[in-house]
């Protein structure tokens, strides 16, 4: 029997809220840590595949193939500079949704994917998905299969209207697809702690919606433009830059989250 691994659903339908960085740079920091992950890249846009060094255009197979044609999902795993292995996206995923949405168990092609792999003894501690910018087939079947759920989301500006409906369709899997589902906590990004409009949002949202929250924030820097265009997460281009260390907490703190 091998040891469980902890699914986590990287969510917000709002996009510039910084989800993909958090999704590259937790994961270097999981693997930093020792522990073995698969970052799944659920959007169309392949922003987290290009960010990882991976050019969606040279790739011929990709997630889409898994979710839609039935292909072994280990023969679509990459792996990358930062330690992390990852399942890339392409373009092709766009129709993905659509070609989902007439088939029978579709909230469960994310999960059937998993158990394929794990029926195959292929083991990772972590499976961070990086959901699309949507509350569509991609996401509904990425809450489907996981464990938790971490919102990241921006402190500069009302970010946060889009959480209730996030919400609302958690609330949602877990009547109909995932009962054990679980809200781990929004994730503060792009943040400025020396404005009070920062930290206001901030506990605004844990009271609003009773949700905990992910510490510390992640904090607003230059660096994470750098990151993805040299194709490495934030830990690999500026080690000891804040960015970097913040999402290394970050990750320490989820660590202790799935012991519980």
């Amino acid at each position: 029997m091998s040891p469980k691994s902890t699914t986590l659903a990287v969510a917000n339908q709002k996009g510039g809220v910084a989800k993909t960085t958090s999704v590259a740079s937790i994961g270097a920091a999981l693997a930093e840590l020792g522990h073995s992950v698969l970052l799944v890249d659920l959007d169309p846009q392949a922003c987290l595949t290009f960010s990882l060094g991976i050019d969606p255009e040279d790739l011929e197979l990709s997630v889409h193939h898994v979710l839609t044609k039935g292909l072994d999902p280990t023969e679509v795993i990459v792996q990358t500079d930062d330690g992390v292995a990852l399942m890339p996206a392409t373009i092709e995923l766009a129709r993905a949704e659509a070609d989902l949405l007439t088939r029978t168990g579709r909230e469960h092609v994310l999960r059937s994917m998993l158990e394929d792999l794990a029926a195959k003894d292929v083991h990772y501690d972590w499976i961070l998905l990086d959901c699309p910018p949507s509350l569509g087939v991609l996401t509904v079947a990425a809450l489907t299969a996981a464990d938790g759920v971490l919102i990241p989301l921006q402190c500069e500006t009302l970010s946060h209207r889009g959480v209730g409906q996030l919400l609302d369709t958690v609330h949602d899997v877990r009547r109909f697809t995932n009962r054990e589902l679980v809200v781990w906590g929004v994730l503060p990004t792009l943040y400025d702690g020396r404005t009070t409009h920062a930290r206001t949002v901030l506990e605004t949202i844990s009271e609003t919606y009773d949700l905990e929250v992910v510490e510390p924030p992640i904090p607003k820097t230059i660096k994470f433009a750098e990151a993805p265009a040299a194709g490495r997460s934030i830990l690999a281009t500026s080690r000891s830059s804040k960015g970097a260390a913040a999402y290394r907490a970050v990750a320490a703190n989820l660590v202790t989250r799935a012991a519980r």
